[in-house]
């Protein structure tokens, strides 16, 4: 679970704050909000909770502000703007250049049974590289393992935009215990749903009619923008179904 320290821009992280891991020959895994200067400063560029996971031996500066800057491995929902001869152009974010995403940069894909992504289509994608001198790259797969892992083309639902800080903290495999969340688990107990959720702060919910799909988008940006805890998202979802 990650521990949390109020920073400001500036700042020069010390030793005893970053994580150590337990085997020494795994790389520090520098977030959003903070900037490594060689050989082994790291500075803060973001005012907000220094988090520290040192399970994951992984820090950053959680901030729910300010645009999403694409990160190497961060998952995202993209739209697709148009096409050209080998590439996607997908938008990610306002304000920030698309997105290229190889039309082959599929699970086992090639020229004839790759998708037939049109403008508008929604995508599952995870960034590849990035940096302030290149536009992101993105693939519908994971780099390790070369399979989809649910990535892919989003069909059917709609998107919800959230705060980059509830993202992160729907992303999360203990959602309850690491962040604070019980909105999804109590909305399963009456319905059926999907959802993927971006890095980026979108939320895609497909779930059985337009209806129930609204409900789950609402019940997430409510507890979102009001900072809903455990006792009060319980009692958002008894409201909402009451009123379905």
């Amino acid at each position: 679970m990650a521990t949390q320290t109020l920073v400001m821009p500036g700042e020069v992280l010390s030793g005893d704050i970053l994580p150590v891991p337990s085997n020494r020959s795994v790389a520090l895994k520098l977030g959003p909000g903070l900037r490594h200067i060689p050989p082994s400063t790291v500075t803060t560029t973001l005012a907000g909770p220094l988090c520290v996971d040192r399970k994951k031996n992984a820090v950053w500066v959680e901030n729910n502000r300010g645009r999403y800057i694409p990160q190497p491995n961060d998952v995202v929902i993209a739209s697709v703007h148009h096409s050209s001869t080998d590439w996607y152009h997908c938008a990610i974010a306002p304000h920030t250049a698309f997105a290229l995403l190889p039309q082959l940069a599929f699970e086992s894909a090639t020229k004839k049974t790759r998708p037939q992504l049109t403008s508008g289509s929604l995508i599952y994608a995870r960034v590849l590289s990035a940096s302030k001198h290149l536009d992101p790259e993105i693939v519908c797969y994971n780099p390790s393992t070369g399979k989809s892992e649910g990535m892919g083309e989003l069909k059917g639902g709609m998107v919800f935009d959230v705060s980059l800080g509830m993202a992160r903290r729907l992303l999360f495999n203990k959602q309850r215990e690491e962040g604070g969340l019980v909105v999804l688990d109590e909305l399963a107990g009456e319905w059926a749903f999907e959802i993927a959720v971006g890095r980026n702060g979108k939320v895609w919910v497909k779930a059985d009619g337009v209806k129930a799909t609204l409900v789950v988008g609402k019940a997430l940006q409510d507890t979102d923008r009001d900072a809903l805890g455990v006792d009060e998202q319980k009692r958002l979802v008894r409201k909402l179904l009451r009123q379905t």
